[in-house]
């Protein structure tokens, strides 16, 4: 006869297999990659086109970004700094109403300024609120951002 305990029972754990969606969004900006880079990484320069915030460009950095709440939502997004590589790439946690998602920015120098690609991964779909929510807002977000930049020495 065999003891079967709990303790000595495999526990077999599963992954979230299902599959995500990522918003990326591309620009081509007349504007230098240090101008850009100190509008994504300096806070008072981010609450400008973004939102309020205690951001710093330190890996490991817990920070949120706060807005005006509304129904539904309390205004906070919980972040954390992936990874900071100045004037190239800039990664955070992007954590709110229950979805947790990763937003990452990569400027790549042009001619004629920067080629900007922002990209928001972990969507449960293309078609789900969170998604269509996120591309409408980072759309006028990163129109905000240029014209921040543009009006930086």
């Amino acid at each position: 006869m065999t003891n079967s305990s709990p303790a000595s029972t495999p526990v077999m754990e599963r992954e979230n297999t299902a599959p995500t969606r990522t918003l990326v969004i591309e620009r081509e900006m007349p504007h230098p990659t240090e101008k850009i880079w100190r509008a994504l990484t300096e806070g008072q320069l981010i609450e400008e086109w973004l939102m309020k915030n205690d951001f710093r460009p330190v890996v490991g950095h817990r920070f949120q970004f706060r807005s005006t709440p509304v129904p539904g939502w309390n205004g906070i997004i919980d972040s954390e700094v992936l990874v900071a590589e100045p004037n190239s790439r800039l990664s955070y946690g992007w954590t709110s109403m229950g979805l947790e998602s990763v937003v990452t920015w990569t400027l790549t120098p042009t001619p004629g300024g920067t080629h900007l690609r922002m990209e928001h991964s972990g969507f449960p779909s293309e078609e789900s609120a969170s998604y269509k929510g996120a591309k409408y807002g980072w759309t006028n977000f990163i129109n905000n951002l240029n014209r921040v930049v543009g009006g930086l020495q």
